[in-house]
């Protein structure tokens, strides 16, 4: 048996491993990966970057088809080739993940399923044993096991297949209504597929606002996309080359005959197999492993981070968790991790959908009043001229001093727009500082402005607004 001693050994080498490791080799620690292959991570491999290429390939042809309402006369068949679609998702990741490799490789990489056999120790296989003063978990999380009956025997593919399809399906039905269904669903819906999406909420997004939920499931209506609430899947079984799905809608039976299902409801935390029991690390198989917020678990040596914990399932957040669990682990720190503003988000819809601090949802909970504005991209310049007026923004502030408590879009480059208003938080600006920064006129940004203008107004900040208004007469605005 082979027997390494280190100073950290991090336990999967995604980005939040990746990002572990990186610093705790910054510090001088004796460092090591272990992970079981394929290197690269979800993100890479099979999450952020092979589902936006796709994206951007349906949101193309979609901007293609919507084209003549600005004028551009469009002559033959409009289609997409998606095996040339396919090839370029490949070949971006290939590129992605050889440079990621690269720098993983700079460290001691044990290719393996690790299993903790104390909380001082690892194997790796049967013949290796990774000795260390402290670990991260970063093993990431998986699709969620299907408990439908008859869908495994009917067969479906999850988002791992929808990722390698050369050829869409003719109709698909979508089970679940969360950010990877709602992406990859209209996706399919754009590249040609006919689609169905069972909810069992009143809307798409449950752990949204109700406001940009609802938006969201409206928009996928106009566009052509079946989404059906309330709907309650009872079982799926396989009748010639259809595959059909029984569910109930009010007590009504009802079925749906397709080529294929995209099963899309959730992930679940890579715990089972750790061996966590012999570190006698607490975790639960649906919640993952439970720590405080400096990231260490109930074993004050082992530490976890990212979608092996269940509660940000976010690339950045999982860096940020890896760098602040490496700084505690190799010098003994308390560094806690501060969600106020890394909780942001974004859900590559079309219209994207992003968020920063709390929602409406998290406020009302909680029991802290806030003061509300809103602002609609069909009311707004540069949307209007871009053709691109679904959606609106809205911000919620403080009633005393309006300092920003939180903000969300729905509304075209959401994902990028959002930023600002994440930096705006960061430095806990107030609606009326924020009022004046100067936004650059036309612009798809300068629509924030407008809910801040509403805040600061409701909260007495008169000379914030009298400034906005006089810089919009000035010049600033036509």
């Amino acid at each position: 048996m082979q027997t390494h001693d280190y100073d950290l050994v991090v336990l999967g080498a995604g980005s939040g491993g990746y990002a572990a490791a990186r610093v705790a080799n910054e510090l001088g620690a004796k460092v090591a990966l272990v992970d079981h292959g394929p290197l690269g991570g979800l993100c890479i491999l099979r999450g952020c970057m092979p589902s936006k290429a796709f994206i951007a390939s349906s949101d193309a042809l979609h901007d293609v088809r919507e084209s003549p309402a600005l004028g551009i006369q469009i002559e033959g068949t409009i289609a997409a080739d998606m095996q040339a679609v396919a090839l370029r998702k490949r070949a971006l990741v290939k590129e992605f993940a050889d440079h990621r490799i690269e720098g993983i490789n700079t460290f001691p990489v044990h290719l393996g399923h690790a299993q903790f056999v104390s909380d001082e120790a690892v194997m790796v296989g049967e013949d290796m044993r990774l000795q260390a003063r402290s670990f991260i978990i970063a093993t990431g999380s998986s699709v969620a096991p299907v408990r439908i009956p008859g869908l495994s025997e009917a067969g479906y593919i999850d988002s791992d297949g929808v990722l390698e399809l050369e050829r869409i399906p003719g109709s698909v039905a979508v089970l679940g209504g969360g950010y990877t269904a709602c992406e990859l669903g209209q996706f399919l819906a754009r590249m040609g597929a006919k689609t169905t999406v069972l909810i069992r909420s009143n809307h798409l997004l449950t752990d949204a606002d109700d406001d940009v939920g609802e938006a969201l499931t409206g928009y996928f209506r106009e566009d052509g996309i079946n989404v059906v609430t309330y709907a309650t899947v009872a079982r799926v079984e396989k009748r010639g080359q259809r595959k059909v799905v029984h569910y109930a809608v009010g007590g009504e039976r009802l079925e749906l005959a397709v080529e294929e299902i995209f099963f899309a409801m959730g992930r679940v935390p890579n715990v089972e197999g750790l061996g966590l029991a012999a570190a006698g690390v607490e975790y639960d198989l649906e919640d993952g492993i439970g720590v405080d917020l400096t990231l260490r678990t109930n074993r004050p040596n082992i530490f976890a981070i990212g979608d092996v914990m269940d509660e940000f399932q976010l690339v950045h957040v999982a860096i940020y968790q890896g760098e602040i669990a490496a700084r505690n682990a190799v010098s003994g720190t308390n560094e806690e991790a501060d969600y106020r503003i890394f909780g942001a988000h974004a859900i590559f819809t079309d219209p994207q959908i992003a968020h920063v601090g709390m929602t409406e949802k998290d406020l009302k909970r909680a029991g802290i009043e806030y003061l509300f504005g809103r602002y609609d991209f069909a009311e707004h310049g540069k949307a209007m001229c871009l053709n691109k007026t679904r959606g609106f923004v809205k911000m919620m502030a403080r009633p005393k001093t309006g300092e920003i408590l939180g903000a969300s879009v729905i509304g075209p480059q959401g994902s990028e727009l959002i930023h600002e208003v994440i930096v705006a938080m960061n430095y806990r600006a107030t609606v009326g500082d924020f009022m004046r920064i100067p936004h650059l006129h036309p612009t798809l940004a300068e629509i924030w402005t407008y809910p801040a203008e509403e805040c600061a107004a409701q909260c007495g900040l008169k000379e914030a607004v009298d400034q906005m208004v006089e810089m919009a007469t000035s010049g600033g605005a036509d």
